[in-house]
């Protein structure tokens, strides 16, 4: 009989309001790399020099093509998906508001943008929080694979995760779905 069958093995679910209140307990401390996926806390791995160099050359570019009556920059900060997901993802463009989301954290209804980036987290990226974004309706969401020097843009979300998945070819010229006016120029990522 697996574990999960057995009542004295039985898995239980924290919500989104549970790990906040851990935050607060401290339980969990600032500086402890998790996320709250799908119930369960997940560690996350150290932040290596490539990972944030990739992740403060996005930023500075996007605050370059973006002005904050498009959109607000946050990095490494959470978006709560649902009840039971809170992620943190690197970067996220989110809709203006006058609080900077100092009242309560984005939720999919605010973001425009989500961007992810890899440097030994592909495959949990790609695999697990991609599906999860698209679930949640998040619009459009970029992968920065750094070790195969690859920027995936996936689009059109639903259920079964996004239906359009493509490479973006031209580091030079992209331009976020949610603000096609912004030319934002990632030359020289990789």
């Amino acid at each position: 009989m697996p574990a999960t069958a057995d009542p004295l093995y039985q898995r239980h679910r924290l919500s989104a309001d549970d790990y906040e209140r851990m935050g607060q307990a401290g339980i969990l401390g600032e500086d402890d790399r998790v996320e709250l996926i799908e119930g369960e806390i997940i560690d996350m791995p150290p932040i290596g020099s490539p990972h944030g160099g990739a992740v403060n050359r996005i930023a500075n570019r996007l605050v370059r093509a973006v002005t904050e009556n498009d959109a607000i920059l946050s990095t490494q900060n959470p978006v709560r998906l649902s009840d039971f997901s809170e992620p943190e993802p690197d970067i996220a463009l989110l809709r203006p508001r006058d609080d900077f989301y100092a009242k309560r954290h984005p939720g999919p209804e605010d973001v425009l943008l989500l961007i992810e980036v890899a440097e030994t987290s592909l495959r949990y990226d790609r695999d697990k929080k991609l599906p999860l974004y698209a679930r949640a309706g998040i619009p459009e969401s970029w992968l920065v694979d750094l070790s195969g020097k690859v920027l995936w843009l996936y689009r059109d979300p639903g259920p079964e995760g996004y239906a359009r998945i493509r490479q973006a070819r031209d580091l030079s010229a992209l331009r976020p779905l949610c603000l096609p006016d912004a030319l934002l120029d990632l030359s020289g990522l990789f």
